[in-house]
């Protein structure tokens, strides 16, 4: 399969780094194709202009020179990995920019009878997803918090891929041990593995 395996973590020293590192060793070790982009690497224009947000909806003039080539690589993809950390509850500023400039209509849906139409998948060329994150609180604080990134990666990755995604998080980086450090990329390794 071609796997399109996307990062978001500016530190090449990270832990995160480590598991997009991880992610894509597992999986071109399974014989899997992949397309690796790390969006810091690549210095990625996160911001969502003015123009492109009035040309949002026009399909498929709303793709830009910049967004195109992004856009290619994720239609060529049929899976799609997503290595990123929870900051806030939410996710990094530049792969929240990814997706408001990448994930376009025409590109990850289309709407049927106009702006106010039903929504419909658009990535149906992906078969597998899958989201590989770290969390800097704890299973019971993110719990109480609602859990944000898991939530919308869960429901958007089912409305946007139809498929429903594997969620592999790490909870409460800021004490866990070596060896559960240790664990987790093993764990991603197989999933990897087995993608």
């Amino acid at each position: 399969m071609r796997v399109h395996v996307i990062h978001a973590h500016p530190v090449e020293t990270s832990f995160n780094r480590a598991l997009f590192h991880t992610a894509v060793a597992g999986l071109e070790q399974a014989g899997h194709s992949v397309d690796a982009l790390n969006l810091y690497d690549e210095d990625f224009p996160a911001v969502l202009s003015r123009a492109e947000r009035l040309g949002y909806h026009d399909v498929p003039g709303n793709l830009t020179p910049l967004t195109a080539p992004y856009v290619e690589r994720l239609k060529a993809a049929e899976a799609l990995v997503i290595v990123h950390p929870v900051w806030n509850y939410g996710y990094p500023a530049i792969l929240k920019g990814y997706f408001d400039r990448i994930f376009l209509p025409g590109v990850s849906f289309t709407m049927q009878d106009g702006d106010r139409g039903k929504l419909v998948p658009g990535l149906s060329n992906i078969r597998k997803a899958a989201f590989v994150t770290t969390y800097g609180g704890d299973r019971f604080r993110t719990f109480v918090m609602g859990d944000p990134p898991r939530r919308l990666a869960m429901r958007w990755g089912w409305v946007t891929f139809r498929t429903r995604p594997k969620y592999l998080a790490l909870y409460d980086m800021n004490n866990v041990t070596p060896e559960r450090r240790e664990g987790f990329l093993d764990k991603v390794r197989a999933e990897m593995g087995r993608f």
